[in-house]
């Protein structure tokens, strides 16, 4: 099968598209014809070398810890899923990821893929789960969507804006032409133009999609109305905790975190 892999670790230009042996499920595991995978900012620190204390990797290594795809051969004692069934999956972090044609995954960790939504779309779910799980959106509210120039900022602004709600979008001026026609209201560009002096109205949803410094995930904090809600789906920066309770704002960190998809 094909896969992409880097053997070093290093900038983007490590990485190779290359024939590997197509893997063998073991017991509990699952392979997974992949129909997308993602590219999130994990996967660039691990290919680049700063995160082999926490996480460790063997070289050569296939990135791409997000998957979407069907299921294609079952290992030893795995029950609950079955050949052909169309799943999502969070792969270790650790292991061979699915930038590649196959992929074996824990069988445990699987979830079904919603039927209705295309396997390569699947990124959707990280916004809906955003603004509808965790920031219980509703028509008439205001959204800020702090790095809405991904894949998943796309899908954050027509969902809230489909939802009814008010959506104020940060990008720079690489993404402003994408984000525009996503469907915003206000568009600022984070490059030149301080987010909190912008945002002059209080929001109901502050919506962190960027890798941001812990100061400016706080600041959001300070935009949002009294028992408002910041999500934040960067899965290294903690969430402000100090400062959203002085605000009167909850916080909550959402474990989707895909950014870009690639099939």
């Amino acid at each position: 099968m094909k896969a992409v892999r880097f053997h070093e670790y290093g900038a983007p230009d490590v990485l190779r598209y290359e024939d590997v042996e197509q893997p063998l499920p073991g017991a509990g595991e699952v392979r997974v014809r992949v129909a997308a995978t993602s590219f999130n900012s994990v996967d660039g620190n691990i290919r680049g070398g700063f995160m082999r204390g926490p996480i460790p990797v063997v070289l050569p290594h296939t990135p791409g810890i997000d998957v979407a795809g069907t299921v294609d051969a079952l290992g030893e004692g795995v029950g609950g899923v079955a050949v052909g069934d169309d799943v999502i999956d969070f792969l270790p972090m650790d292991g061979d990821g699915a930038a590649a044609e196959y992929v074996l995954a824990p069988a445990e960790a699987l979830a079904p893929a919603p039927r209705s939504v295309p396997l390569a779309d699947v990124v959707g779910l990280t916004a809906y789960q955003a603004l509808f799980n965790r920031g219980r959106l509703t028509a008439g509210q205001r959204v800020l969507i702090n790095g809405a120039g991904g894949t998943v900022g796309g899908y954050a602004v027509q969902l809230a804006k489909d939802a009814g709600a008010h959506v104020i979008a940060t990008s720079s001026p690489r993404s402003r032409e994408a984000v525009a026609s996503a469907g915003d209201d206000e568009i600022i560009d984070h490059t030149t133009t301080d987010v909190t002096a912008a945002v002059t109205e209080p929001v109901d949803i502050a919506l962190s999609l960027a890798p941001v410094a812990p100061a400016e995930l706080a600041a959001l904090v300070t935009l949002v109305r009294p028992g408002g809600v910041v999500v934040n789906t960067t899965v290294w920066m903690p969430a402000p905790a100090t400062r959203s309770a002085a605000y009167g704002a909850s916080t909550c960190s959402s474990a989707a975190t895909s950014t870009s998809w690639w099939r």
